[in-house]
């Protein structure tokens, strides 16, 4: 991914108001949480010395939120970031509690199954295509699948994610998501859904339903540049 897009995007989040409140208090009215003395460097460095999420991504996960929530889109303080920049056989998905500033998930996540073997590298919005999608998504319907309790994800960012609903991608628990796999170099893979261990499925959906946010990050060139809610231009 170009360096110079990346700075320009890490470093163009503005500073939203002159009122002064604590970290993350605006997250329970939809508004940003940035102000003159509560910035989007703040919110990273705080929640950086709980989680190895790279402080890149958790900016840019940061910024997507953001702006969902003050276009009222997410009815939750919990954002999960899933960061397909890293291999399958690490724990690359964290469950964030922004209300606590703490992480309630760090977990091994699939990525599907047309999006490469260890590392994925190709994302599509297309049906049959097995790929992972980029970009945010809000949790909604829990529902008894073929994996049991699977929980349903609305994409929200038009020609890279949209069609997540009636593509059935969904988070599952998968018997293919396992340490023992990780340490040989690779866990398996889904047809495009963040598939976790099946041990923490329960516990993770029960942790995000109901509206929150989802954010799956890889530095693709054309999502970093058009994404509305990493550019915040939602209408």
């Amino acid at each position: 991914m170009k360096s110079i897009l990346l700075a320009g995007l890490l470093f163009a989040f503005p500073l939203a108001s002159s009122a002064k409140f604590d970290l993350f208090s605006s997250f329970s009215t939809n508004k940003p949480a940035t102000s003159a003395t509560t910035s989007l460097d703040d919110q990273v460095s705080i929640l950086a010395d709980a989680t190895p999420i790279d402080p890149k991504v958790l900016k840019l996960a940061l910024t997507a939120y953001n702006c969902a929530a003050n276009a009222g889109q997410n009815k939750q303080e919990i954002l999960t970031i899933v960061d397909y920049s890293r291999p399958s056989s690490e724990k690359r998905m964290w469950v964030l509690d922004l209300a606590q500033n703490k992480v309630l998930f760090h977990s091994l996540v699939a990525h599907g199954q047309g999006s490469g073997e260890v590392m994925p590298t190709r994302f599509s919005n297309k049906a049959q295509t097995h790929a992972s999608s980029l970009g945010l998504f809000v949790t909604g319907e829990v529902y008894q699948g073929k994996h049991g309790q699977s929980l349903r994800l609305h994409g929200m960012e038009e020609n890279f994610n949209e069609n997540a609903l009636s593509r059935a991608i969904v988070v599952h628990g998968a018997k293919y998501v396992n340490a023992s796999l990780a340490k040989s170099g690779r866990i398996g893979r889904s047809w495009g859904c963040p598939a976790v261990p099946q041990e923490l499925a329960q516990p993770i959906i029960d942790s995000i339903k109901g509206g929150s946010v989802v954010f799956a990050y890889y530095p693709h060139e054309a999502w970093l540049e058009k994404s509305k809610y990493l550019n915040c231009s939602v209408a």
